[in-house]
């Protein structure tokens, strides 16, 4: 083949049409011309023809309005799966058309008003589903067959897709080369055959100064936007009182896994310290539903995905009385059970979660211990009939509620070790001390630190383990030093 056939060289522009050898034989026979588009490809197509005939051989494009651009986004396969039958999401978005979509204002006043469509029509899905943004698409393609014989549609190949949505969004799909090496396609017929191509951005630069009009306008829309919003929402928030911080936890439990036996459920209640609150209708406590588990590599896990929420307050006392009763933070206490075909319940697992003093999203892994009594009696006991040793008080994980002496003894109590439980937090923190700090532009480490509680907490414990560090020092340097030295610098002082 002569080598000047085998480069192609083309600059194509937004929606620009290049006519392939396949359209142009179907386009020049006029009987199958059917569409008002058809004949408009059929005329431009002669006009071609008496110019010198089209300039481009294997690169061409098919724009927004051509029939392969609409069969290209029904066609598509979500698997590569030969035989792949359509699900019934597939069959349903397939009727709903991503491009030109006919959008009519909305007015702000009825925005306000009704911001949920709890009965939305059909239309109004297809109008505002969120898949349904307007786009229009441009494939630049390539005609990859044997010298000679081009316009076969087996050797047409994607080069290139181009997208431009309702919201000026460009998607250019593969991506310009740049620094990259060529993209390469590899062709089975007479021969295999590689081609490689590059795809290069031809557009003109934009100027400064346009740049700077662009960022502008961008600006002010973003600000009108934004506007609108705080406009939807209102500004009537409820503050919580100055001292007082609030603590939303949206929190999930999300697994349990590694425990002796099967359809596991997880019962939890929080307990709120001294200076805690909730309201009266916050539910502090809850049971999961029973889940069966399944195997994951070496053990066996229960899939709850149990959410809860919890709102508390935390109030501020006097600051003076932080370094005698130093603040505490929520305590979720939890026990895993297991429920067999004979309604028989046996406790798999005891543990504890103190709640992240840090706002933020925190997925947290728990391991869990039961207790356990000598023999085999009491293991015989929970195999057949079920039932084994329980605490009384979920509060004994830690340190008991009843408790008031100053030393805990547990010794003589027996436990094994079981499985962990995985809870995933999502906490958020709410207090005037947040806005008083961003207006001084301070950066505190947590809540307690702009409350004025783990900063005196903290200070306390840094003076009592410096003091505990110099102490230990002293005392070995004493051991370290000959006698006669210290007896002697003893008498001559």
């Amino acid at each position: 083949r002569p080598p000047e056939d085998e480069e192609e060289e083309a600059e194509v522009g937004w929606q620009e049409k290049l006519f392939s050898q396949f359209e142009v034989d179907l386009y020049l026979n006029e009987s199958a011309c059917q569409t008002p588009l058809d004949w408009q490809y059929r005329e431009e197509i002669q006009k071609l023809e008496k110019a010198g005939g089209r300039k481009n051989c294997r690169i061409f494009t098919y724009t927004d309005h051509d029939r392969f651009t609409n069969l290209e986004e029904l066609c598509q396969k979500v698997t590569d799966l030969d035989h792949e039958v359509p699900s019934y999401l597939v069959e349903r978005m397939a009727n709903v058309r991503r491009r030109r979509q006919d959008r009519r204002p909305v007015e702000a006043s009825s925005l306000k008003s009704k911001i949920i469509t709890w009965e939305p029509s059909e239309e109004f899905i297809k109008n505002s589903h969120v898949i349904n943004t307007p786009v229009q698409t441009m494939y630049i393609m390539g005609d990859l067959g044997p010298y000679g014989k081009l316009g076969r549609k087996e050797y047409e190949n994607v080069l290139c897709t181009i997208k431009v949505d309702g919201n000026g969004v460009i998607t250019v799909k593969p991506d310009f080369n740049g620094t990259k090496g060529a993209y390469r396609i590899e062709v089975d017929g007479e021969k295999r055959e590689v081609w490689e191509y590059t795809i290069e951005n031809a557009s003109a630069q934009v100027q400064p100064e346009e740049q700077e009009r662009e960022q502008r306008m961008f600006r002010d829309l973003y600000g009108r936007h934004r506007d609108y919003l705080s406009g939807l929402v209102g500004s009537d928030f409820e503050m919580p009182l100055p001292g007082t911080l609030r603590l939303f936890v949206n929190g999930e439990i999300v697994s349990a896994q590694g425990y002796e036996y099967d359809n596991l459920y997880v019962h939890f209640f929080l307990e709120l310290p001294n200076q805690w609150s909730s309201s009266p209708f916050q539910q502090l406590s809850g049971v999961t539903q029973t889940c069966a588990t399944k195997t994951v590599g070496w053990e066996n896990v229960a899939y709850f995905c149990y959410p809860f929420t919890v709102e508390m307050f935390y109030t501020q006392e006097d600051e003076g009385m932080f370094p005698y009763s130093l603040p505490q933070w929520p305590v979720l206490y939890f026990e895993v059970l297991s429920l067999d075909f004979w309604q028989r319940y046996r406790v798999e697992g005891y543990g504890s979660l103190v709640l992240p003093a840090c706002p933020g999203v925190h997925m947290l892994t728990i391991p869990t211990w039961r207790p356990v009594e000598l023999g085999t009696v009491a293991e015989m006991r929970r195999f057949f009939i079920g039932g084994s040793p329980e605490l009384e008080d979920l509060t004994y994980v830690r340190i008991p509620s009843t408790f008031q002496g100053k030393r805990l003894s547990r010794f003589g109590f027996r436990t094994e070790t079981t499985g962990s439980v995985t809870f995933r937090l999502y906490c958020l923190q709410q207090s005037k001390a947040f806005l008083e700090n961003s207006a001084l532009r301070q950066r505190m480490q947590s809540v307690l630190d702009r409350l004025g509680g783990f900063s005196q907490q903290s200070s306390v414990y840094n003076v009592l383990e410096a003091f505990q560090r110099a102490r230990r020092r002293m005392q070995e340097a004493r051991v370290s030093l000959p006698q006669d030295l210290i007896n002697t610098s003893a008498s001559t002082v």
